[in-house]
């Protein structure tokens, strides 16, 4: 079967690099799903899962925004961030999703509302990432 060459890249380096039968994610427009021979396409990122099916298993990563390159044999996500399942500390993880649904509760005139929703949508992501694996 055909696969294709995955990079997730980061500003702290790569986070993975491998070859995948499948890629699924989410742009700003909708689902994308990315299949060996896709035409080029740029995409921004949202925040969400990237799932990566190969070898009769799928992998997720959890990304914070970014933007998506497809090319016919080759998928290279440069993300904010992207954690693999592993790599995810998951009481961090339910500390900063309190934290933020408390700072969005408390309504005050100090809070940085967007600030505390992309944090919230973060930590919800992340944990949902998590809850996959198991």
């Amino acid at each position: 079967m055909k696969t294709l060459t995955v990079s997730v890249v980061t500003p702290d380096g790569p986070v993975l690099e491998d070859t995948f039968e499948m890629v699924s994610c989410k742009a700003e427009n909708g689902e994308l799903g990315i299949l060996p021979g896709h035409i080029p396409l740029v995409a921004p990122l949202t925040i969400s899962a990237v799932r990566l099916k190969g070898n009769n298993h799928t992998e997720r990563i959890a990304v914070s925004g970014g933007f998506l390159e497809v090319r016919p044999d080759k998928v290279t996500i440069l993300a904010q961030s992207a954690e693999k399942p592993s790599d995810i500390n998951v009481e961090r993880a339910r500390k900063a999703k309190e934290r933020a649904e408390r700072r969005l509760q408390a309504k005050q005139d100090d809070i940085d509302f967007r600030r505390a929703e992309y944090s919230l949508r973060r930590a919800i992501n992340r944990l949902e990432v998590i809850e996959e694996k198991r």
